[in-house]
């Protein structure tokens, strides 16, 4: 009987991207009343990253295409990510106005102001 996690597994996910592998990395913290979003997108220019805001989620997206000199290679492996990759976050209602967003060496960092509820406390009666 072979353990559940087998030690041959590690060796094949070298061959084959998982689907983790292919997602884009970020910290999410709260700091001074913001919520902060950091997420890693390096080898890609500031013009390859879109950021929208609709119905209560932040989507973050960033699409790479590959060049025709690089389709030319014979490749005996490639490791360097082309396509499209993307992030959601739900925010709820915040005005896009206040979302801030800065790009520097391969981090791009979002700041949202927390989004404001109003408490309200209803006592439920028993029946």
């Amino acid at each position: 009987m072979l353990p559940r996690k087998f030690y041959l597994d590690h060796f094949f996910d070298d061959f084959f991207d998982t689907k983790d592998s292919l997602m884009m990395k970020c910290d999410v913290y709260e700091k001074d009343g913001l919520i902060h979003i950091e997420a890693d997108v390096p080898g890609f220019d500031k013009g390859d990253i879109k950021i929208e805001c609709n119905d209560g989620y932040l989507t973050i997206s960033a699409s790479k295409e590959q060049s025709e000199n690089e389709e030319k290679k014979d490749f005996i492996r490639q490791e360097r990510f082309y396509g499209q990759m993307q992030r959601r976050f739900y925010i709820g209602d915040i005005e896009e106005d206040e979302i801030k967003a800065s790009f520097k060496d391969g981090v791009l960092k979002i700041s949202v102001p927390k989004e404001q509820k109003e408490q309200t406390k209803k006592q439920i009666e028993i029946e």
